[in-house]
């Protein structure tokens, strides 16, 4: 962290995840108008939800399983937009440097969701007491 985390907003991975689906929203908006109700969408919706869900996680994390849980939807919805960066370069959508790029960006996009779940205590909040 480079510094005090109080928003999911000022999270480095919330961040990163956020510009990386704006350039997607940016980039899909030439995908042809065929792909709009398929590829167009489920780019546009998991690189959103990866950003959703590390928000999602950051107001549960007074509870560790759930914080856990929603960094791992995360994760998830992170793969499954590299799944579809691949469709949109192979479909000749995006560029194959473009692709790789923003691939690229997913895969340290995911390595930071991961090392938030395996350091888990450091960022979760003590139990409400009763």
């Amino acid at each position: 962290m480079s510094k005090m985390v109080v928003r999911h907003q000022d999270l480095d991975v919330y961040r990163k995840a956020f510009e990386a689906g704006m350039l997607i929203f940016e980039l899909s908006k030439s995908f042809p108008k065929e792909e709009t109700f398929s590829l167009t969408d489920q780019i546009r919706r998991s690189s959103r939800s990866v950003c959703a869900n590390i928000a999602e996680a950051w107001r549960k994390r007074r509870y560790i399983a759930a914080f856990i849980s929603k960094l791992n939807d995360a994760e998830g919805e992170a793969a499954e937009t590299q799944t579809w960066i691949e469709f949109s370069v192979r479909s000749s959508y995006l560029e194959a440097e473009t692709g790789r790029k923003l691939f690229k960006e997913y895969e340290e996009i995911i390595s930071m969701i991961v090392s938030m779940q395996t350091n888990a205590n450091s960022w979760c909040l003590p139990p409400l007491k009763k």
